[in-house]
């Protein structure tokens, strides 16, 4: 354990504990009832000199004056130092009705230094089918901060080039949403899971009755369903409340090869099997030394290379696992041979080779 700690590198056991009972909307989602992603191209004035003047930023500007009657000599190339090409994104949730409002992000597409203290203006936001949802307008506020010298010399803080308004957008129009078109409800797990799926149709059932709902595959439950809209949204909230105790999750061993983290799941096994951990640590030192001749020899300065190789072998030691060895056996096992986190992903890898590990090795 102290070589864990020395190396500053870790080990997280990921503890599946005995799954408890966990209400259905806590493991699962209504089909149909999702978000939606909006997107606008829009400008961002009242900077301090921060903005850009690229030549689409120029168009936007020169549009924008003619929407409201004032039209530039094309032979004059406005200085907008103060404005920004921005993307604004936004994501509108389920059921938000017209005139509701909802947040946006606001992220520079151009070369502008900094978004803060800027505004942006009247910018529409479409669906992926193309029509408007909803329009933003409002003051950013920005987290980041960037200052620049006249030398070239800059510092920045965090991300000045993205900004947030809260409430920034106003709905125009509702996405339509099929939660209230057919029969049937579907929920559907947020983890694909034969017998979790099995055991939520089984809780329905044993509070509606026998066939009122169906399994499907492993992760959609479809469910009948009144079809007028008041008693069908009483009905979802009665059954989304539901508590029922979902299957354990398969064994995994979780390894992140760049950050030296690993993650075991409780219901990782071991068959039998032995490990020697040991390593041998060659290092090679090269010296010059130079010598020189006694005063009033016949002799040449000569410059020698002097090697000093080192060999350093740690104690090497061997442990075995015994048939259905479990997590904390495994971890004990570790940190007697005081194994580093890069030597542990070795050890999985080879155990896993052999065929001595229950559960899925997964390296991201």
């Amino acid at each position: 354990m102290n070589s864990l700690k020395a190396l500053c590198l870790v080990v997280l056991l990921g503890w599946q504990f005995t799954a408890s009972a966990e209400r259905i909307k806590d493991v699962s989602m209504v089909e149909g009832v999702r978000s939606n992603q909006l997107v606008g191209y829009g400008l961002v004035v009242g900077l301090p000199g921060t903005g850009e003047q690229n030549s689409y930023t120029q168009q936007s500007f020169r549009g924008m004056l003619n929407s409201f009657g004032i039209t530039l000599p094309s032979t004059q190339s406005p200085k907008i130092k103060n404005v920004a090409a921005v993307a604004v994104h936004a994501e509108l949730p389920a059921f938000r009705k017209p005139g509701q409002t909802i947040d946006i992000t606001v992220s520079s597409i151009g070369s502008a230094g900094s978004l803060r203290g800027g505004t942006l203006l009247q910018t529409f936001l479409k669906g992926v089918d193309g029509n408007v949802y909803a329009i933003a307008q409002g003051s950013l506020i920005v987290g980041g901060l960037g200052a620049q010298g006249l030398d070239g010399s800059r510092v920045v803080i965090n991300t000045p080039t993205v900004g947030r308004i809260p409430n920034g957008a106003t709905v125009e129009r509702a996405v339509e949403s099929p939660f209230m078109q057919g029969d049937y409800i579907t929920f559907n797990l947020n983890r694909p899971d034969f017998t979790t799926a099995k055991r939520l149709e089984k809780t329905i059932n044993d509070l509606v009755g026998p066939n009122s709902a169906q399994a499907i595959d492993s992760v959609s439950i479809r469910v009948i369903a009144p079809r007028d809209a008041s008693q069908r949204v009483s009905y979802l909230s009665t059954l989304e409340n539901l508590e029922f105790k979902p299957a354990d999750m398969a064994a995994k061993i979780i390894v992140n090869s760049r950050t030296g983290t690993i993650v075991i799941g409780k219901n990782v096994k071991l068959q039998p099997a032995a490990i020697t951990h040991g390593g041998l640590t060659v290092t090679i030192a090269e010296q010059q030394n130079v010598s020189q001749p006694n005063p009033l020899a016949n002799g040449d300065t000569v410059v020698t290379q002097q090697s000093i190789i080192d060999v350093n072998q740690d104690d090497s030691r061997a442990f075995v696992f015994n048939p259905g060895v479990s997590l904390d056996d495994l971890v004990r096992a570790i940190n007697e041979v005081g194994a580093a986190p890069g030597d542990l992903m070795a050890i999985l890898e080879a155990l896993k080779e052999a065929g001595a590990i229950n559960g899925q090795l997964v390296v991201i």
